[in-house]
């Protein structure tokens, strides 16, 4: 008996254990974990995004620049589709039959019983077409969202355009989704996270076959989206406008920055792309086009492109040879035709002597030769190879072999060689020497510098010594504090030294004093400039200028690049001093309309087809 007691209680203890197994899986499975909850109520709501509104962009002057278009994406639930009018659909969309076809089938293997887009961005004209008669279409819904559209159709490289998220943007940030709209480059990339807004929400009550039965408890769970925050950028569209259309037909660049604040002001790179060519379906046929494109069109030139600054680089070697005190503005050289030593010449136009102010004025070779030569073998370094590390420092204090502008995300920096690249290919078993780097001092040889960089040099010798951080974020409506950190670099050339480097630089526009820029001068402005060429061994060199106005101050500086154009006074210097007009003047002298005219007409990259005037 006792043994038939022990094993029923042992029989009961197990039921009882059993039974205690389960009752605490039960309320885990029902009231700790969730999961199956949430999979129940997934099977019962459909949740359908709604995007909120990009925010804007405005130019300096408060121009509304970028705005929002309402766009549809077509949605489809396969499970849902009864018989339609293919026929129709494809009409009202303006879309190809086949199209439709596989878009469907792509939606059929994604699933029966859940909706994905078969087209998107449809127009605000075909959405009206449509939407009178969506109940011939069983199964398909529209969800709205929005595109770009453009007051001012300019500006493709700084606006950037929006498309499709990539697959690791998707991964990597849990905001997006497939099918999400982002911003690609320019300023909507680097201020995609404050543009973009915030996503809201409708929930809707489905049946079995994930048909819409009515809004899931009143809207209560519904989330309202918040709009992207809008934006001032520094651009001014009238001189951004005007600047495209003078760089028509031309290859090449144009930075303007607000010395002042380092605000750039316009920035060409040519030939170039209307940002509305990438917006919505036309992107798809636009963007291929672009990219095969010989010309690169796509290719920012101002930040990107790598010239030798050529002669536009000799107020650099000036300023050091002032620093360092191997020159004076007094300091005479002789220029025999160029500079002679022994077998090697750099050639030059002229046959007398100068100093500082009509060096740069008539852009004589052999005085900066002979000045560069007199800052690397200064008395004040041990050695040659010591001058060149300073005289490296000192220009690299102007911004240069550096990136500048934190908010281009594709910038190079340029390149300004380190002592250690000429130790291995020029001086490898020789004591450092001059003549062998001589090319440096007229702003060629193994320089490579952007034209933001040298718009930023021009700024700086307009500040007398210093630069801001160049940067196209005026400020964040809204936002009490800026994002953008805007610093004062102070270079390593002293105030006192540029004086007379804007004397020669206003002597350039000068008839009386042989101004290498002379046809190009501006009656009632005071342009300080600089031509320069860039030899280019690939065709014909390029053509530069840097300037800013006026001369007491400054409120632009400015550098031009024309490929292939060949003299620095052909085209970039009364591109140049167009620009600067009519940023100052806001409109172009009648004296000066026909070299607008000309400009404008210029075509350097058919100049088979109009004809135009070379500047002397």
């Amino acid at each position: 008996m006792d043994s038939y007691s022990k094993r029923k209680n042992i029989i009961i203890l197990i039921f009882l254990l059993t039974g205690g197994i389960f009752l605490v899986h039960l309320f885990v499975l029902q009231v700790i974990d969730t999961t199956y909850k949430k999979t129940a109520t997934n099977n019962i709501l459909r949740e359908v995004v709604d995007f909120p509104l990009r925010g804007l962009i405005y130019d300096r002057n408060g121009r509304l620049m970028v705005y929002n278009q309402a766009a549809y994406d077509l949605h489809a639930t396969p499970r849902e589709i009864d018989q339609f009018d293919t026929t129709l659909l494809c009409s009202i969309l303006n879309i190809e039959k086949q199209y439709l076809e596989d878009a469907l089938k792509k939606a059929k293997r994604y699933s029966r019983y859940k909706s994905s887009i078969v087209v998107k961005q449809i127009s605000p004209e075909r959405y009206a077409l449509l939407q009178e008669k969506m109940y011939k279409f069983p199964g398909f819904y529209v969800q709205p969202r929005t595109l770009r559209k453009y007051n001012y159709d300019v500006a493709g490289h700084v606006v950037g355009y929006v498309g499709e998220v990539d697959p690791e943007t998707v991964n990597s940030e849990a905001y997006y989704k497939a099918g999400d709209y982002f911003g690609v480059t320019g300023i909507e990339r680097t201020y995609e996270k404050y543009l973009r807004g915030e996503k809201g929400a409708s929930f809707y009550l489905v049946d079995v076959h994930n048909r819409v039965k009515g809004s899931y408890n009143q809207g209560k769970m519904d989330v309202t989206p918040v709009k992207g925050s809008d934006l001032v950028i520094t651009l001014d569209t009238d001189l951004q406008q005007y600047g495209e259309m003078l760089m028509q037909n031309k290859r090449g660049s144009i930075v303007a920055i607000e010395p002042s604040s380092g605000e750039i002001l316009m920035m060409v790179s040519s030939p170039g792309y209307k940002p509305s060519a990438m917006v919505g379906r036309m992107r798809s046929v636009s963007y291929p086009m672009l990219a095969a494109d010989t010309l690169l069109p796509m290719y920012n030139r101002a930040v990107r492109a790598l010239y030798p600054p050529g002669s536009t680089f000799k107020m650099m070697n000036a300023l050091i040879g002032l620093q360092d005190k191997v020159i004076t503005p007094r300091t005479k050289f002789r220029c025999n035709h160029g500079y002679h030593v022994g077998s090697f010449s750099m050639g030059c136009h002229h046959d007398m002597d100068f100093q500082l102010v009509s060096s740069i004025a008539q852009s004589c070779n052999a005085y900066y030769a002979y000045t560069f030569r007199y800052i690397l073998e200064s008395p004040k370094y041990k050695d040659v190879k010591e001058g060149y590390e300073s005289w490296r420092n000192y220009v690299m204090s102007f911004g240069f072999s550096k990136r500048i502008a934190p908010e281009v995300n594709d910038e190079l920096p340029g390149f300004i060689p380190p002592s250690d690249y000429y130790q291995r290919r020029v001086f490898p078993y020789s004591r450092w020497r001059a003549l062998p780097i001589i090319s440096l001092s007229i702003g060629q040889g193994e320089i490579q510098t952007t034209p933001l960089q040298m718009a930023n040099y021009t700024a700086a010798i307009a500040n007398k010594g210093y630069y801001y951080t160049p940067h196209f974020l005026k400020n964040i409506i809204g936002l009490d504090k800026g994002v953008v950190e805007v610093v004062r670099h102070q270079t390593l050339i002293d105030s006192i030294y540029f004086e007379k480097i804007f004397e020669g630089m206003a002597q350039v526009m000068s008839e009386k004093h042989m101004g290498t820029a002379r046809a190009s001068y501006v009656p009632g402005i005071e342009i300080c400039g600089k031509t320069g060429t860039a030899e280019n061994p690939h065709g014909a060199d390029h053509s530069i200028f840097v300037a800013f106005a006026p001369q007491n101050n400054p409120k632009i500086a400015i550098a031009v690049y024309v490929e292939n154009a060949k003299w620095g006074s052909t085209f970039a210097a009364p591109i140049t001093t167009l620009i600067i007009e009519k940023y100052l003047n806001g409109s172009i002298q009648e004296s000066r309309e026909y070299i607008e005219k000309n400009m404008m007409e210029a075509n350097l990259l058919f100049p088979d087809k109009p004809n135009y005037q070379i500047f002397d």
